[in-house]
């Protein structure tokens, strides 16, 4: 395929986890993780898959994971209000240091294990990880010693993915847009694209080259958290991030000509622009020649060399998630596949 196509990351998890995962059993949870992962490695090869993910079968959410068996939390953390009604709640940190309890390294190399393609893993921003520190603070343990704490484990997560052979790591930083809704000034975007480019500065640039950043407005449950915040206010500051790839949600914008020609002003040489032509949150599977129109569409706007395809977000970030059956989002992946490759050969390249 001239035109890259990748996941995001998540496919809704197989009940045998989700069993696993209620029932508390450490064991069972990871023999079920990991017949989970081959059978969504062969799932999304089976559906043409040039770049696989683990389906993120062993993650509680997209969001915390670092943070599985920590000790030091409290539950009464940033609250993620979505459009329906329903919310998540992150923990705060209690006390210090900041370590990571688990690394994204582990899901990679379980998927790798079962993959005959590039395998990409998805890891949480420092961005969002930030948002765990409390505003009242910690005695004994000062916001910049976090950060610095925070700066040293984010880098280590994505350096163990490069350093393993992913084909791409790539930073959820779905709290961007969130953030505007929160702040309209725009100042904690600007720290957040501050403190990843922080992290981004301590890599290459060919391993930078390596890794992406997923923005969306959020998909749990069929809802969003931030789809009525303006996209074009969102991107300058997005492109100010050094990535090398960037995945933009763009099929539930009620404009999408219009994001397309602001990603265009932004663009510079030497990144790849990943569009969504498929949404997650619409139960509705697109038809292959749906998602052609949508790529040739992004193709007016984006060079072509520049240009990639990808589901608007995740299926399932969180695992308790079962709006969206593996049936369908497997589905919505054959086409996004299958109408990149009819783009790809409309346009002859």
């Amino acid at each position: 395929m001239s035109i890259p196509s990748e996941p995001i990351g998540s496919l809704p998890r197989t009940s045998d986890v989700l069993n696993a995962m209620s029932g508390g059993d450490s064991t069972a949870l990871a023999k079920a993780v990991d017949v989970a992962v081959r059978e969504s490695v062969e799932a999304l090869e089976a559906a043409g898959s040039p770049v696989v993910t683990d389906g993120e079968q062993a993650k509680a959410s997209a969001w915390t994971y670092p943070l599985d068996g920590a000790d030091n939390l409290t539950p009464d953390g940033v609250v993620i209000p979505y459009a329906d009604g329903h919310q998540r709640q992150l923990p705060a940190l209690a006390k210090g240091p900041f370590r990571y309890r688990t690394h994204a390294e582990q899901y990679l190399r379980t998927a790798q294990k079962h993959a005959k393609v590039p395998v990409k893993q998805a890891v949480a921003a420092p961005s969002a990880l930030s948002l765990l520190y409390p505003a009242s603070g910690i005695a004994g343990y000062s916001r910049e010693q976090f950060v610095a704490d925070l700066l040293d484990e984010a880098e280590k997560d994505i350096r163990g993915c490069l350093d393993a052979g992913a084909h791409c790591v790539q930073l959820d930083f779905e709290e961007a847009r969130l953030s505007l809704k929160l702040d309209p000034s725009g100042g904690v975007l600007g720290d957040f694209v501050e403190l990843n480019n922080k992290v981004l500065a301590r890599f290459t640039e060919a391993e930078r080259a390596r890794i992406g950043v997923h923005t969306s407005p959020g998909g749990d449950q069929d809802s969003t958290h931030s789809l009525d915040v303006d996209y074009a206010e969102l991107l300058p500051h997005l492109f100010r991030l050094t990535a090398g790839n960037f995945y933009l949600q763009l099929t539930s914008e009620p404009d999408p000509d219009r994001v397309l020609r602001t990603v265009a002003e932004q663009l510079r040489p030497g990144i790849r622009v990943f569009v969504g032509v498929t949404d997650p949150n619409d139960p509705r599977v697109e038809t292959a020649e749906e998602v052609r129109d949508r790529v040739l569409s992004a193709a007016r706007h984006i060079p072509v060399d520049q240009l990639g395809t990808c589901d608007d977000t995740g299926f399932a970030p969180y695992a308790d998630d079962r709006s969206t059956s593996r049936q369908v989002a497997l589905a919505k992946i054959r086409a996004r596949i299958e109408g990149t490759a009819l783009a790809a050969a409309q346009l002859a390249v």
